[in-house]
């Protein structure tokens, strides 16, 4: 039955993606931003699916059954960031037309400023976004259907048939339907992704609560509060100490709301700018639900596997691999007839990230680097054509690194993360600095961005080794032997990525100032209106944004 269901669903998802854009494939607009076409529900639906992959349904909720309700910071403060979005950059791109965020950069600084952007978000999606999603979703996947034991192959060869079946799938998606394609399945799979993902943590309290979801609530919060577990104030061992929230993750949740490419594409297939407003803040507010879906489920998987006596997939003595643990409480807690159900969804969420960075893949190498370098008088059905081949080339180099990623040690979410700072944070600094200045040269933003990620590489995978190496040694070499004494040592022995990437931002910014003062631009940078979708913002924009920032502190501050 579920393994029916799971076809079934995820078959109706494809028919009706399908019949809504078989006539929109051709023309740029109609293949990268669905035509300009896309309304304030569809965009949410899209933008919710897209984020909430299985690195985030499973790495965030690995993540708390480790730490707790503290990595909650990086759902709620996320709706700060679609705010921020929504007011501040939506109306500057769509007032400039652009299909890509590196189309501002060129306008801005020049055409080797968008060539090198659109390189940097290519090499981040094929070596760090794609895969990780393929294999987290693989993952997921083969533990809650035992896919290796089901095939008679041992788990690496089970990654490997999961992740290409996925990838596959993702492609005649994201290559071959477009934008509109990925919007119209998310928007369905957007609705399955709610019922499902809030089904969880009910049965999983009605489980730990002797069949009612209050008592379940009080036996997890009572236990959970002693070991510190409630508290969303991290402290400096923490994977989000308290200090980092006011530094490295406002930075990280600006630029991925607010110029990752892969996610913002949804606001500027906008059919105006009330309409991409308000699918940002319809998904801020599906976002300050997120804690329910993504913090919630680990803390109370982590309660099962410190009762192994009374929870069946949790063996006493079991090691426990935390990103298994989702799947692992689907398995344990939902009724039999709707695993296959919600199997079918988590795997839209999981095509929809693969899909959506495959789609805008295509996009930024179509427009930004083939037609730009390559071919200048190609039509937009050539683009189309050339990008959809660059996709498919793309879509297998990550099935062919994804299942590597098992070698990868610690927590997906974090490794995520922490990698991505080699370009987020020096894109999103030229952007910045592109929008509140107007005499900043081209010469300053591309040293902005070798200087960024030169410097954050030199940081994290050269400097921070080292050190953390030296302070467990020492340690060691002092008679410390006790394992949370050490690891407590190995997470202070070095910055916190999110300050490094806050001191990398702060030093970068001088950087291109200075460079501005000493070498400003001839003429200032003026944004012309080019007039292809409607500017008038949301009438109610701004008392909505204020209703949802004051939400967000206040669930902040009552966990704290």
């Amino acid at each position: 039955m579920g393994i029916i269901s799971f076809v079934g669903f995820t078959a109706l998802v494809a028919i009706i993606a399908y019949l809504a854009t078989r006539k929109n494939k051709q023309s740029a607009d109609g293949y990268f931003l669905g035509g300009r076409s896309l309304t304030g529900p569809v965009i949410a639906g899209s933008l919710l699916l897209t984020n909430l992959s299985t690195e985030q349904i499973v790495g965030l909720n690995g993540a708390a059954f480790d730490e707790g309700i503290l990595v909650m910071a990086w759902e709620t403060l996320a709706a700060i960031a679609m705010v921020v979005t929504a007011v501040f950059l939506l109306p500057r791109y769509l007032k400039g037309g652009i299909t890509t965020v590196p189309q501002f950069l060129e306008s801005r600084y020049d055409k080797l400023t968008k060539t090198l952007v659109s390189g940097l978000f290519l090499s981040g999606y094929v070596v760090v976004l794609l895969p990780i999603v393929l294999y987290s979703g693989a993952l997921a996947v083969n533990t809650m259907f035992d896919v290796p034991k089901l095939l008679g192959v041992g788990e690496f060869t089970g990654l490997y048939i999961t992740v290409f079946a996925i990838g596959t799938i993702g492609v005649f998606y994201a290559v071959f339907g477009g934008l509109k394609a990925v919007a119209v399945s998310d928007s369905i799979n957007a609705v399955g992704l709610l019922i499902g993902g809030l089904a969880i943590p009910v049965f999983g309290l009605m489980a730990i609560g002797s069949g009612s979801i209050g008592e379940g609530l009080d036996v997890l919060v009572s236990y959970s509060k002693p070991l510190g577990k409630m508290n969303s104030l991290g402290g400096p061992e923490a994977s989000v100490p308290f200090g980092t929230i006011f530094t490295g993750m406002m930075l990280v949740q600006l630029f991925y709301w607010g110029t990752n490419q892969a996610i913002i594409q949804r606001a500027l297939g906008a059919k105006n700018l009330a309409e991409g407003q308000k699918g940002l803040l319809y998904a801020a507010f599906l976002k300050i639900l997120g804690p329910l879906m993504l913090v919630l489920p680990g803390m109370i998987a982590f309660y099962m596997a410190q009762h192994p006596e009374s929870f069946n997939f949790f063996a006493a003595g079991d090691a426990i691999n935390k990103d298994q643990a989702y799947p692992l409480l689907v398995k344990q807690v939902l009724p039999a007839s709707m695993v296959g159900f919600f199997a079918a969804v988590l795997f839209g969420a999981i095509l929809s990230s693969f899909n959506g960075g495959l789609n805008s893949s295509v996009t930024l190498f179509g427009l930004d680097i083939y037609k730009a370098h390559i071919n200048t008088e190609a039509s937009d059905a050539k683009v189309v054509k050339v990008g959809k081949t660059f996709g498919i080339f793309l879509a297998i180099a990550a099935m062919c690194i994804a299942p590597w990623l098992i070698k990868a040690s610690g927590g997906l979410f974090a490794y995520l993360q922490e990698v991505n700072g080699c370009y987020s944070i020096p894109i999103f600094t030229i952007i910045v600095v592109g929008y509140l200045t107007k005499r900043v040269p081209a010469i300053a933003a591309k040293i902005g961005l070798f200087s960024g990620v030169v410097l954050y590489s030199i940081s994290q995978f050269i400097i921070k080794p080292m050190m953390v190496s030296s302070a467990v040694a020492d340690a060691k070499a002092s008679g410390v032997s006790d394992a949370l004494e050490l690891a407590m040592i190995e997470s202070t022995a070095y910055p916190h990525f999110l300050h490094v990437m806050a001191i990398l931002f702060v030093l970068n910014i001088v950087i291109m100032l200075i460079i501005g003062k000493l070498k400003p631009r001839e003429v200032d940078f003026v944004q012309e209106y080019t007039e292809q979708v409607d500017i008038k913002p949301w009438s109610i924009l701004k008392p909505v944004s204020i209703v949802i920032l004051v939400i967000v502190v206040g669930i902040y501050i009552y966990f704290s």
